[in-house]
């Protein structure tokens, strides 16, 4: 049962968008006044995690969806047909994107799907799906390759293969980098204007239904703002030298919270962080990776 999701897919979908798009994008994902590189059409260039968008959209998709709909809502939906019951749906565990060339901020087309790839077991804790969401441009060159691992509940222990650990590494010494920011008290419905907008991150009522007290942040609004504040310290304006950056989603964000991102060289052209919740001390993203050329 488990082996039939690998090679599920959500079907290829598009989405057009202009500079007010990418601009949006950059507010959501933390850009304030001063950062008009990437909010100003003149000269403008495209956040690199713009191309993330894909993966959890309703927003100007052909076709189009009421809602998001990525391709581990349609594991969840296949395995609780078959258990005969209700299976929890799937959350990011772990999110990375290898960058294959700039994405166009002024106007394009993304063109994308989300594929099984991979099915792991963790026991009592449920399967990870390796998903990959390829992202390509309205010429067919491919601008981006997303991989995302996303945990779904109460169905593990069927004695598949076991999830595999990352390791990365953090330097015994302070941070190379250190940029502060905060996200607004209404970020979580700013972000959802770019795409993602499940009900559990602006209704209360829904977010209670997800274990939350109030509406929070979205898993790949944490690996936006990431994007940018790692952008912003480590390769100011120069968003196009990006190359690869992963994270493991470790707890959840809320509006109306100050953030940090802590960054250390590790080699020529690759850097760990942490992106920190800076009232609670806890990661938000922990284990990151940030590799640009």
């Amino acid at each position: 049962m488990h082996e039939d999701l690998i090679g599920m897919s959500a079907g290829w979908s598009s989405i057009e968008y202009n500079w007010r798009d990418s601009a949006l994008y950059a507010l959501a994902v933390g850009a304030g006044a001063d950062d008009l590189l990437y909010t100003y059409e003149k000269g403008m260039k495209a956040v690199p995690s713009f191309g993330s968008l894909g993966f959890y959209t309703a927003v100007k998709t052909s076709p189009r969806l009421p809602l998001p709909y990525p391709v581990h809502y349609q594991a969840q939906e296949y395995l609780s047909n078959k258990l005969g019951k209700e299976v929890p749906r799937g959350m990011h565990m772990a999110y990375q994107m290898e960058m294959c060339k700039p994405i166009d901020p002024i106007k394009g087309t993304l063109v994308y799907n989300t594929i099984v790839k991979k099915v792991y077991d963790r026991g009592d804790k449920g399967i990870v799906l390796e998903v990959d969401n390829p992202v390509y441009d309205e010429s067919g060159q491919q601008l981006c390759k997303n991989t995302s691992w996303n945990i779904i509940r109460d169905v593990g222990g069927y004695g598949g293969e076991p999830f595999p650990k990352a390791h990365v590494e953090y330097p015994d010494r302070d941070p190379d980098w250190v940029i502060d920011n905060r996200l607004s008290p209404t970020a979580n419905v700013l972000y959802r204007l770019t795409g993602d907008t499940n009900y559990s991150h602006v209704d209360p009522e829904f977010a209670a239904k997800r274990g939350q007290s109030k509406p929070f942040m979205q898993g790949l609004s944490s690996f936006g703002f990431a994007c940018f504040l790692a952008v912003k310290a480590i390769i100011p304006g120069e968003p196009e030298r990006m190359k690869r950056m992963y994270v493991q989603m470790r707890s959840v964000a809320y509006p109306d919270t100050p953030v940090q991102l802590r960054a250390w060289k590790i080699a020529e052209g690759k850097a760990s962080f942490r992106y920190i919740d800076m009232n609670t001390g806890k990661a938000i993203l922990d284990n990151c990776e940030f590799e640009w050329e």
